[in-house]
C-alpha cells in the first residue's frame, strides 16, 4: 500500500491490515479528514449469532467510531429472505420471519460489547432492512431501481460467475440480491447520510453497484472498503474449528472455549491477529509476534486476554486463563471448562465413555470417538483411554471428571446437584 492517508481511519485500516480495496482512497481520506463519515456493513440474520468470520467486520466498525466515524451496523432482516449467493455451491435455506427475528435478536447482543449507541454524532445506528424492503411495490422497484442495472455486469460479477461456472444453479431470487443490497447502500444514504459502506472482498461487487445506484438516483458520492477475506496461515476458513464454528455469543460458545480458540492460534498467525482483533499498540504487536520458542505462547495469551475481553469482559478472560492454567500446568480440571451434567436417571444403568465424548463435543460421533480411543488421543483424569467399551456408573462419576482429546481439548463430566 502506497497511499499515505491523513485521516486517522484511513490510517488505521491500513497500517493494521484491514484495507484490501478502496473505491477512492483519497476522496475517502479527505471526507474523514472533513467531517463525521457514517459507515455501515450489513449482516444477515442466518443464525442466532454472528461467528469469528465476522469480527474481521465488527473491529472495522468498532475503528471507525474510535476514530470520530459513525458507525451504522444494518440487520439484514429483509435481505435475509433472499439469501447472498456470493461463493456459495447451493441457495441458502429459506427462514421463517419469526425465525429471522430471533436471529437479528440473538445478533443484536454481540455489538453492544463493541460499539457504543446512543443519539450522538458518533454514536452507532443500528438498523433492519427490512424497514424499507418489505413494503417496496414491485413494479415500481422494478421501474424506478431495476432499469438501472446491466444484467451482462451482473453476470460478470466473480461471486455470480465462479457460480455459473462450475454449472450450479443460481436461482432468480438469490440473482435480486445484489440489487436489495445496492438499495440498502442508497437508502442508508438517504436516511443517515451514510458515506461509506465496508464488507469482506467478496462484496466489492455488491458494494459497487450500491454506489453506482446512489450516484445514478441521488446524485451522491458515496464510497466503498473491503477488507481482505481472512485464512489461517494452514489454509483453514477464519471461523472454523476443530468443533464447528467459533460463535460469538456465550450461550452458544463458553467465555472459555472463545479464549482457548485464540489461545491455539498457529505461530505464523499471532502477529497479523494482534493487529486486526486487539486495540495493542502496533510495536506492541510486532514485539509480541517476533517472540520465538516457548515464548511465543505467551503472544497466544496476550493475544486471548484481549480478544475475549473486548468481547466477553476482563473477568471472563481472567477466569478462562486460570482455567488454562489449572488445566495444562497443574494437571486440575478447570471450574470454566464446557461442562455435560448428567441426571441420576442417566446414568441408572450406567452411561459408555464414548457417549461422553460425543456429547462433550470433543467428537463428533461414536465412530469418532473410538477412532480417538483406539489412537490412543482421548484421556479420563489424564489418564489414557484404552477401552471402547468402557461403562461409568454414577460411583465412578461421584466426583467431576475431566475429559481430553488431544492436548488443547478439554471438557467435565459431572453429577447434577
Amino acid at each position: 500500500m502506497t497511499y499515505h492517508p491523513k485521516s486517522d481511519f484511513m490510517r488505521v485500516m491500513i497500517e493494521r491490515g484491514f484495507l484490501a480495496d478502496c473505491t477512492d482512497y483519497q476522496g475517502l481520506d479527505e471526507a474523514f479528514s472533513a467531517d463525521v463519515v457514517p459507515g455501515y456493513i450489513g449482516f444477515d440474520a442466518t443464525a442466532s449469532s454472528l461467528h469469528v468470520g465476522s469480527l474481521i467486520q465488527i473491529m472495522m466498525l468498532r475503528w471507525l467510531q474510535k476514530c470520530g466515524g459513525q458507525p451504522i451496523v444494518l440487520m439484514g432482516g429483509g435481505t435475509t429472505k433472499v439469501g447472498d449467493p456470493s461463493f456459495r455451491a447451493d441457495e441458502r435455506p429459506l427462514l421463517t420471519p419469526d425465525q429471522i427475528g430471533r436471529n437479528v435478536a440473538g445478533i443484536r447482543e454481540v455489538f453492544s460489547h463493541y460499539v457504543r449507541f446512543g443519539d450522538g454524532p458518533t454514536d452507532a445506528i443500528m438498523a433492519n432492512n427490512d424497514t424499507w424492503l418489505a413494503d417496496l411495490n414491485y413494479l415500481d422497484f422494478l421501474r424506478d431501481v431495476g432499469r438501472h442495472f446491466s444484467v451482462n455486469r451482473m453476470l460478470s460479477f466473480e461471486s455470480v460467475k465462479s457460480r455459473l461456472d462450475r454449472e450450479q444453479s443460481l436461482s432468480f431470487l438469490e440473482f435480486n440480491y445484489m440489487i436489495l443490497q445496492a438499495y440498502d447502500f442508497m437508502e442508508l444514504h438517504r436516511r443517515h447520510g451514510c458515506l461509506l459502506q465496508m464488507g469482506g472482498s467478496d462484496q466489492w461487487g455488491n458494494i459497487v453497484n450500491g454506489i453506482d445506484l446512489t450516484r445514478r438516483i441521488l446524485d451522491d458520492q458515496v464510497f466503498g472498503l473491503t477488507s481482505p477475506l481472512l485464512t489461517t496461515s494452514d489454509g483453514k476458513k477464519m471461523g472454523k474449528s476443530q468443533n464447528g464454528a467459533v460463535w460469538l455469543n456465550a450461550d452458544l460458545l463458553s467465555p472459555y472455549e472463545f479464549w482457548q480458540f485464540w489461545r491455539n492460534t498457529s505461530d505464523a498467525d499471532v502477529g497479523r491477529f494482534l493487529k486486526l482483533y486487539t486495540e495493542l499498540p502496533l510495536d506492541e504487536c510486532d514485539r509480541l509476534a517476533a517472540l520465538e520458542g516457548s515464548a511465543i505462547n505467551d503472544a497466544k495469551i496476550r493475544l486471548a486476554n484481549e480478544v475475549t475481553t473486548l468481547l466477553h469482559g476482563p473477568e471472563a478472560a481472567a477466569n478462562a486463563e486460570a482455567t488454562a492454567r489449572e488445566v495444562f500446568e497443574r494437571g486440575g480440571a478447570g471450574d470454566d471448562l464446557p461442562t455435560v451434567t448428567l441426571t441420576d436417571e442417566e446414568v441408572t444403568h450406567g452411561i459408555s465413555v464414548v457417549q461422553l465424548i460425543v456429547r462433550a463435543g470433543l467428537a463428533k460421533s461414536g465412530k469418532e470417538a473410538k477412532r480417538l480411543i483406539a489412537e490412543g488421543g482421548a484421556r479420563m483424569n489424564d489418564t489414557a483411554l484404552t477401552d471402547p467399551g468402557l461403562v461409568l456408573d454414577a460411583g465412578a462419576l461421584a466426583v467431576p471428571t475431566k475429559l481430553s482429546a488431544g492436548r488443547k481439548r478439554h471438557a467435565l463430566v459431572r453429577l447434577a446437584d
